[in-house]
């Protein structure tokens, strides 16, 4: 990864807890923010003021907040939309956002095996309170928390804290009790502790900054849900700093940029056509629309968690895997394949 600026997200967060609305009280706007955490706006670009007035926030210089050739990494979970489009941060913070059962625990729970196998340990802290769905997740985690002091104990019993996967309840968010136990974490001299952020009512997905920053943001996407398209994972919603920053090797970013430019169009395309109709679009949009439909295809996935309900193998697919494979279907490699030929497949032979 070549040299870059970044935010150090994390003094920020332990400095200015609540930073959306600490932001709108000096004049700052959340999303540009939210964007800089991110890397949506990389630190190069932004306004020196802004930069300036975060410092103050946090009570830090400019050198404490700005990162120069931090290394980021991520975590391969073989899911294919996941780690294409919002690849999950070591130690970074992580927010997934969804409506109510349109599957992310099942997502979640097909990561927690996958990642079991590579010697990862999971520890799900939430609400003593049944959701639609959570249970999808509970039965794959290593340990089920109801209090910040459990959670403590959970954590400080793992040797190798970097694998650790911290699964945490929105509401955890919303009270601040998790800057409390990362205040701990820290007073102990722990790493930074991957935190997978979810809401399971479903609400969050119905605001502008649901989580705070966040290093990925994975938005489910209710189209896909709808027309049976698992993981529901959106394409275009969905981001990471390790993209924006451009973190990950020069084949990883290039084909996501290129796979979500032609899935937005395909998008608009399908709204076209459900509007106006098909005989009214253009060659060059309907050739465009097809990829797009074969790509979308594509990207669906077999998990095993869902076998005894689907009775399709589970497919696990290395991140190499996916960006060849879908290099290939934009250069048209596929297009004698229907897109239900590529659904449900894994990888490509």
């Amino acid at each position: 990864m070549e040299d870059h600026l970044r935010l150090n997200v994390s003094l920020l967060r332990k400095r200015v807890p609540n930073l959306t609305t600490a932001a709108k009280t000096v004049g700052l706007r959340p999303a540009t923010v939210s964007n800089l955490c991110t890397g949506k706006i990389s630190v190069a670009r932004a306004e020196v003021k802004t930069i300036v007035t975060l410092a103050n926030l946090a009570n830090c210089t400019l050198d404490e907040l700005i990162i120069q050739g931090g290394k980021l990494s991520m975590i391969e979970t073989g899911i294919k939309p996941l780690d294409l489009f919002a690849p999950i941060v070591q130690g970074g913070t992580n927010g997934f956002v969804a409506r109510s059962q349109i599957g992310q625990f099942v997502v979640l729970a097909e990561m927690t095996q996958v990642l079991k196998e590579k010697g990862y340990h999971a520890i799900l802290l939430t609400p003593d309170q049944t959701y639609p769905g959570l249970s999808d997740l509970e039965g794959f985690v290593d340990a089920k928390c109801h209090t910040l002091e459990d959670a403590f104990a959970e954590v400080s019993l793992v040797d190798d804290k970097e694998s650790i996967l911290l699964y945490v309840d929105r509401s955890f968010i919303v009270s601040g009790k998790l800057y409390e136990l990362r205040e701990r974490f820290e007073a102990e001299g722990y790493p930074d502790i991957t935190t997978i952020l979810f809401d399971p009512s479903g609400e969050a997905v119905d605001e502008d900054d649901p989580f705070g920053p966040l290093d990925t943001l994975c938005y489910f996407d209710i189209d896909l849900a709808t027309r049976g398209m698992y993981p529901a994972i959106h394409p275009v919603q969905s981001t990471s700093v390790l993209l924006e920053d451009e973190a990950l090797d020069a084949s990883h970013a290039t084909t996501h940029k290129k796979a979500k430019k032609v899935l937005r169009r395909y998008k608009e395309i399908r709204v076209l056509m459900n509007t106006i109709g098909k005989d009214k679009i253009p060659d060059a949009d309907l050739e465009l629309f097809q990829i797009g439909e074969r790509l979308e295809a594509y990207l669906s996935q077999p998990f095993y968690v869902a076998e005894e309900f689907t009775n399709v193998k589970g497919q696990s697919v290395p991140v190499q895997q996916t960006i060849g494979d879908i290099q290939k279907i934009l250069q048209g490699h596929y297009n004698h394949l229907e897109p239900k030929h590529l659904t449900y497949k894994g990888r490509l032979n």
